[in-house]
Parts: structure tokens; C-alpha cells; sequence
């Protein structure tokens, strides 16, 4: 990549120099000062349509601002100017190149207007590019052999022991290890423990079984330790017979995201401490915590909002709650509100578990519209969805007469869309396309069985994975198989 640009933007720097990108970035993309923020709100919106919308673009030959698509470059293509500025993210684009473009300078002119934004508004700054130090340039010179990930390698690829009815805990294990953000966070050494004995600190655990799946081994691993701390952390979990991968997800992440907190909160008390001597109320505000408002790694990338509507059938009335989640659980049986129908693919699923209920006369709430108990229905959507959506279809049934297992085969797809399901399907900003990367599977009865799990190793490449036995896997395989957790990877990111 260019450190100074596209042979276009060259040409625009050396006529109109750099001035005027440093002076929009300052009030309109960084906003430095309280003027800059009130020149951005009164004058910052599309000149075609009017529009406050995230993604807007100023034009850098002229005063112009555009929404994103066809406003601002239909601008660029009838004034034949080249270059504009993203506004949500500082970015520079080259109309010509249908590119965005990075320049070195500029980007130095842009770090001083986030400083200078950080300073007025007291904040840390959000996001700093990475630089080596001269150390770290001598050692990365020093150590020119490292490790290059080839198509069709093992690396990442390890099998778990199964310790005696473990086969649970390595299905979920092998789904995270293969979770592309999480393996990001921890490959890049994110976690910073002020735990005083790391060997009990879950995290680290994780963090050291990162490492060890892309070391190059390719001997079985032992998850003993990690047992050992799922068992002292969820004390449900403990014991020797079989346990429910669901569940057992369910509590990896529980626990995880405890850890996370509570890491966050001594960071927090010993740098108030350190800072003011006094910071008492740290601890207090991190343990009341709710899920939802978190932002460590666990919620940032399994955590979603799901909202729900109920409407009072005299007055239509509607009382909204938001419930943050970390999976979705799907129904398979026959339910006699919508004609005894057994979905056959995870889109009737999602489709059934979206719609309208009638709650009926016996269960009659008080509205808080009309102030009186009336009939009213029920309806979930998805207000906004993680980037890792885990779905576990209910194949276990208990119920007061018998106790079963459903076998059903449910049709699931390796990409979909998930905007119908959204609460505000036209309204929704983002791109809610995802791709599946993980299946767990149990196979036998309600009360015997053993777990597997396909896993996406790398692009267009499968795995199976039982215990410590590794073997290739074709879609088609994935795709026939019975299927009870769904993990799904969002195709598209969108960053604050």
C-alpha cells in the first residue's frame, strides 16, 4: 500500500495542498471544539435529500455533503472531482480509484485532530494505528522466520481427549477456538489478568488454549485444567456423568464474561486509587453490572438485544421490553397455535419463534394504557443481533409424562440474511448477513449419547472434530447432518 495516496489524491495535494482536508476533518470529522460541533450539527447533512444519516461524505474540491450511494457520487462523477472525505471515520476516498486510499500525512494531521478532540472533551482517544517502536522493528528484523499459515495446514487444528463423558466440553471448545473474533483477541495477547494467581483465572486458561492450538502441535490435548475451573466456577456442571453442550456453553460464557468484569473492575479500583486514592465506588458499579451494557470480548461478541411486544387487543396498546442474549433457543415439536405445523428448516424456526402469539384469557395482564386486564398478544424480534449468533435447536423434551429426544432433520443454510427478523427491518442500519462456521451434533438417546462438531477450519474447509480424532469434512456432510447449536459469523462488521 501507498504510504502517500493514489496518483489522484497526489495530484489534488499538490494543487490544492493539504489545507483544506485539515479543516473539514477538524469540524466535521473529529469536531475539535464546541464550535466545530455546532457547525456539524446545523450544516452537516446531505444536499440532496436532507439527510443526518451515519455515513456522510464531503466533497474536498468543494462545499458539498452527500449520503453514501448515489448522492455523493453522482456529485463527484458531474463535477469530475476525485476526492472526499468519510465523515463518521475520517477516511479519504478516491471517486476515481472507487476506492478509499490512505496517506501518511494525512493521517498525521487527522491523529492531531483527535487529540485535540480527546483534550476539549476530556477522553481518551478511541483508536490508535499500531507504530513499532525501534525495538520492535530490531526484533521483528531479527526474527524475519515466522510462521506463514498456507492452505490445507493443520495449524489451529487440535484434538481434546475425552476425559470420561467430556465430549460435551470439547465440542463447545473446538466451536470457540474456531470463533474468527475471539481468536483474534486472544492471539493477540488482549488479556491483561490482575488476577493474583492466574491458574485460577478462567480467561487465562482460554488464553493459553489458544496458544496451544496454534503452536504447531498436533498431539491431543487435555482440558483437565479448564474442567477443573468450569467445576468450581458453575457448580451445577460438576461431576463425572454427561452434561448438555448448551448448557455447558451457556456457562463457559457466564463465567468468562464474570471474569472479564471483575478483571475490568481492580484495573478500575487500582487506577482510581493510584490516581485520586479514593475509589471506592468502582467495584460497586462494576458488580451491579447488566448484561447488555458490558463491554468486554464475551458480550462484544455473542451478546445481542432481543425485543419484546405485547399489544393489548382493546386499546392496541404496546408495552416493549428489551432482554439482552447470548443464543437463541428454537422450538422443533408441534405446537397447536399455529395448526400442529413442525418447522423443517431453521427459517421456519426463526419464522415461528418471531410470530404473533395469542396469550389468551388465562393469561391476562394489566395494560398500562387502558388500566385493566385484558387479553393481548406476544411478539419477539431481534432489536439487535451480535456478531456470533448461536442458535440451539430444543432437541431434548421434558415433560411431566415422558422424556424425549426430536430427530427431526432440520434444513439449515450456510449463509442468510436475518433482516425479516429484525424489529426495524427498513429503519435498520448494517449489513445482517451471516455465514455458519460451527455445528455441533449429539448423536443416540435422551439418555445416552455422544457430541461432534463440524467446524469452518478455512475458507471452503471443514472439519470434524470427536474428541481427539481429527478428520476432513465436506459441506455437504455439515449440511446433512442433525444439527443442535448453529454458530453463525456476521459476514460484515460495522466499528463505532
Amino acid at each position: 500500500m501507498s504510504e502517500t495516496g493514489c496518483r489522484h489524491y497526489q495530484s489534488y495535494v499538490k494543487e490544492h495542498s493539504y489545507d483544506t482536508f485539515r479543516v473539514i476533518d477538524a469540524y466535521f470529522a473529529a469536531c475539535v471544539n464546541r464550535d466545530a460541533r455546532e457547525r456539524k450539527a446545523i450544516h452537516c447533512n446531505c444536499f440532496e435529500c436532507g439527510s443526518y444519516g451515519i455515513q456522510l461524505y464531503a466533497c474536498l474540491h468543494c462545499i458539498y455533503f452527500g449520503c453514501r450511494g448515489a448522492h455523493i457520487t453522482s456529485h463527484l462523477r458531474s463535477k469530475k472531482h476525485n476526492v472526499a472525505l468519510e465523515l463518521s471515520h475520517g477516511t479519504l476516498y478516491c471517486y476515481a480509484c472507487r476506492d478509499f486510499i490512505y496517506d501518511a500525512r494525512s493521517r498525521e494531521y487527522a491523529l492531531i485532530n483527535r487529540k485535540l478532540e480527546a483534550k476539549d472533551l476530556q477522553k481518551s482517544i478511541g483508536w490508535v494505528p499500531w507504530v513499532p517502536t525501534t525495538k520492535e522493528t530490531n526484533l521483528l528484523l531479527a526474527n524475519a522466520r515466522r510462521r506463514l499459515v498456507r492452505p490445507n495446514q493443520t495449524i489451529g487444528l487440535r484434538g481434546l481427549l475425552n476425559l470420561g463423558a467430556t465430549c460435551f466440553m470439547n465440542c463447545i471448545v473446538q466451536a470457540l477456538v474456531h470463533t474468527p473474533l475471539l481468536s483474534d483477541y486472544f492471539m493477540s495477547d488482549r488479556h491483561d489478568c490482575g488476577s493474583k494467581s492466574s491458574h485460577k483465572c478462567l480467561v487465562c486458561e482460554v488464553s493459553r488454549l489458544f496458544q496451544e492450538f496454534y503452536s504447531g502441535s498436533r498431539s491431543p490435548l487435555s482440558l483437565h485444567r479448564l474442567l477443573h475451573l468450569i467445576w468450581n466456577h458453575a457448580k451445577h456442571l460438576a461431576g463425572y456423568e454427561q452434561q448438555d453442550a448448551h448448557e455447558f456453553f451457556i456457562a463457559t460464557l457466564d463465567v468468562l464474561h464474570r471474569h472479564c468484569v471483575k478483571a475490568k473492575a481492580e484495573h478500575d479500583s487500582k487506577s482510581n486509587s493510584s490516581g485520586s486514592g479514593s475509589g471506592t465506588n468502582s467495584s460497586n458499579s462494576s458488580s451491579s453490572h447488566c448484561y447488555g451494557q458490558c463491554n468486554c470480548i464475551i458480550d462484544q461478541i455473542f451478546t445481542g438485544m432481543l425485543q419484546s411486544d405485547v399489544v393489548c387487543q382493546a386499546c392496541n396498546g404496546v408495552s416493549t421490553t428489551y432482554d439482552p442474549f447470548w443464543d437463541i433457543s428454537l422450538d422443533l415439536g408441534e405446537t397447536t397455535t399455529h395448526g400442529g405445523v413442525t418447522p423443517k428448516t431453521l427459517i421456519d424456526c426463526l419464522e415461528r419463534y418471531t410470530r404473533a402469539e395469542h396469550l389468551g384469557s388465562a393469561a391476562k395482564i394489566k395494560c398500562s394504557t387502558c388500566k385493566s386486564y385484558q387479553e393481548s398478544t406476544k411478539q419477539f424480534s431481534l432489536r439487535t443481533l451480535p456478531s456470533v449468533v448461536s442458535f440451539h435447536l430444543k432437541r431434548f423434551e421434558h415433560s411431566a409424562l415422558i422424556d424425549r429426544k426430536i430427530s427431526s432433520f432440520i434444513q439449515f443454510p450456510v449463509e442468510f440474511d436475518m433482516t425479516p427478523f429484525m424489529s426495524e427491518k427498513k429503519n435498520a442500519y448494517g449489513d445482517f448477513r451471516f455465514s455458519l462456521y460451527a455445528v455441533v451434533n449429539h448423536v443416540g438417546t435422551i439418555d445416552t449419547g455422544h457430541y461432534t462438531a463440524y467446524v469452518r477450519h478455512q475458507k471452503d474447509t471443514w472439519v470434524k472434530c470427536d474428541d481427539h480424532v481429527i478428520t476432513m469434512a465436506s459441506l455437504k456432510q455439515v449440511l446433512d447432518s442433525e444439527g443442535y447449536l448453529l454458530f453463525y459469523h456476521k459476514n460484515v462488521l460495522e466499528y463505532e
